[in-house]
């Protein structure tokens, strides 16, 4: 991922230790120990955010796509796809995208086909809808891998419900929320909505030529 994506994760790991008053932590192990058991809490933390509030809730705030962003969030957070306005318009592009696709084959009322198995119209509709999921993010420049994960959730039938789509967006914004919290924290500078280069993987290949 580049030196510079490297500096940011042992930054964000240690920032977060030190105010914590744990940073005789960092100097006790090694940095691949730190980073790993760093990433175990944090991320586990952050789905476990996402989770209780669906429990509390008792409605769809969390779903599988969101551990992919999560990673993303805490693992390149200065990378363009991490940031809010990639996270936010990549998995509103993908749930759209996801819907469109479902009504286009019929397939709104029907029951998804991890219960029914897949048949043609489901072929159809996965394929329409992560293509139009890259297509739509490529055009608007906002690009975010883990929604493309997000169009083939609601394509195959697991989050079928219109209705549905606000509580989904409301879990990537109390992920996001989270995000910038901790970066913060740790004196990295997430940005509020959009990160000002093509991020840190464009910058060290710049440099390496």
């Amino acid at each position: 991922m580049g030196r510079r994506n490297e500096q940011l994760r042992w930054q964000l790991a240690k920032g977060l230790l030190n105010a914590l008053h744990l940073e005789r932590l960092a100097t006790r192990y090694s940095r691949t120990t730190v980073m790993a058991v760093f990433n175990l809490i944090n991320g586990g933390f952050s789905i476990a955010l996402v989770s209780f509030v669906a429990l509390v809730t008792q409605e769809a705030f969390i779903f599988p796509s969101l551990g992919a962003t999560a990673f993303i969030l805490f693992y390149v957070p200065m990378a363009q796809p991490a940031s809010p306005r990639n996270t936010l318009c990549g998995h509103l592009i993908g749930a759209l995208t996801g819907l469109f696709s479902l009504y286009l084959f019929g397939l709104q009322d029907q029951p998804s086909a991890f219960m029914t198995g897949v048949d043609l119209p489901r072929v159809g509709a996965a394929a329409l809808s992560l293509g139009l999921a890259s297509c739509l993010m490529v055009v608007f420049r906002v690009a975010h891998p883990p929604a493309g994960a997000t169009a083939l959730i609601v394509s195959l039938g697991l989050m079928p419900d219109p209705a549905q789509l606000p509580i989904l967006m409301a879990g990537v914004g109390l992920l996001l929320a989270h995000a910038f919290v901790m970066n913060r924290l740790a004196g990295i500078p997430y940005p509020l909505w959009s990160t000002a280069t093509a991020g840190p993987v464009m910058q060290d290949r710049k440099t390496s030529c």
